[in-house]
C-alpha cells in the first residue's frame, strides 16, 4: 500500500465533505492480495438470507452482544490488520485492535437498507471491498434533541443524502460521531448512476476516476469484509468454538 508523500497518517484520507470521521483508502490491498483473500473465505461457512449471504468470524455474537472470544482466521490477518495498526485505526478502542469480521457477499441488484452498527462495538468500523465496486448509501439520523449540540452547519450535511463510492480493494473506516449518527445501506440496483464529483463524497479520493467518467457503475458480485471491535468478549470460547488454526 502507497500512501501520499510518504505519510502513513490516516488523515491523508479524511473525506472532508462529510461529518468526521470518515476515512477512504483507495488500493488499500493488492489484485494478487484480493485474490489470495477471495480464494480461502470457506465455502461451508456461508448464511444464506434474502438479499444476499454472510459468514461471521470467529462467531456470531450472542443474544446479549457478547463475542466467543477466537482468534480471527490468518488470512483475515494478514496483511490488513497488520496495516490498520500501521494507521492507527483501532488504536483508541478497548481491544486495541479488530476481534471480529463480518464477510457479506452482495450479488449484482442486491442490496441492504440503511442502517447503524449499534452498540455492541466500539465506534470503529473498517471496511475493505473485494471483487467488485459498489456505492454506500449515506443519510443522517436527524436530532430532535433541543440540548444537542451540533451546529446548523453539521445539521445541514447530516441531513443530505449521499454517496461513497468503494472501489474494489478500497478500504472505508467510519469513526467517533459519524459512526454513531450516520445510516448507511445500498441500494438493491444493478448500475450506480450519475456518478460525478457532485453527487459521490470521495471522489477526490478514488484511485482511478475514469473507470466512472460515464456516470456509471455496473455492479458486480462484491464482498465485503468488515472488521470490528466487539466490546464484550467471553473466554469460554475455547470449549465452545476450540482452537482455530485456519
Amino acid at each position: 500500500m502507497d500512501l501520499p508523500n510518504g505519510r502513513t497518517k490516516l488523515e491523508v484520507f479524511k473525506i472532508a465533505s462529510l461529518p468526521p470521521e470518515i476515512y477512504y483508502i483507495p488500493n488499500f490491498i493488492t489484485a494478487e492480495e484480493e485474490a489470495s483473500i477471495l480464494g480461502k473465505i470457506p465455502s461451508n461457512r456461508w448464511i444464506t438470507l434474502s438479499h444476499r449471504r454472510l459468514q461471521a468470524h470467529p462467531s456470531t455474537l450472542t443474544k446479549n452482544n457478547t463475542l466467543l472470544g477466537a482468534p480471527l482466521p490468518s488470512y483475515l490477518l494478514d496483511p490488513i490488520v497488520e496495516r490498520f495498526k500501521q494507521l492507527g485505526i483501532f488504536d483508541a478502542t478497548p481491544h486495541r485492535q479488530p476481534n471480529h469480521v463480518l464477510i457479506n457477499e452482495y450479488r449484482k441488484g442486491e442490496g441492504i437498507m440503511p442502517h447503524e452498527d449499534g452498540a455492541a462495538y466500539a465506534p470503529v468500523v473498517a471496511t475493505v471491498s473485494l471483487g467488485a465496486s459498489i456505492c454506500l448509501e449515506i443519510t443522517g439520523k436527524g436530532s430532535s434533541d433541543p440540548q444537542d449540540s451540533t451546529t446548523e452547519e453539521e445539521e445541514s450535511v447530516y441531513a443530505i443524502p449521499t454517496r461513497i463510492l468503494q472501489e474494489r480493494r478500497s478500504l472505508l473506516v467510519t469513526t467517533e460521531a459519524a459512526y454513531s449518527d450516520l445510516l448507511h445501506g445500498i441500494a438493491a440496483v444493478e448500475v450506480d448512476e450519475g456518478l460525478s464529483e457532485e453527487t459521490v463524497a470521495n471522489w477526490g479520493l478514488l484511485g482511478d476516476r475514469s473507470v466512472f467518467e460515464d456516470g456509471r457503475n455496473e455492479r458486480a458480485t462484491r464482498v465485503s469484509l468488515t472488521y470490528r471491535d466487539v466490546l464484550k468478549v467471553s473466554s469460554a470460547a475455547s470449549k465452545i468454538l476450540g482452537t482455530n488454526k485456519r
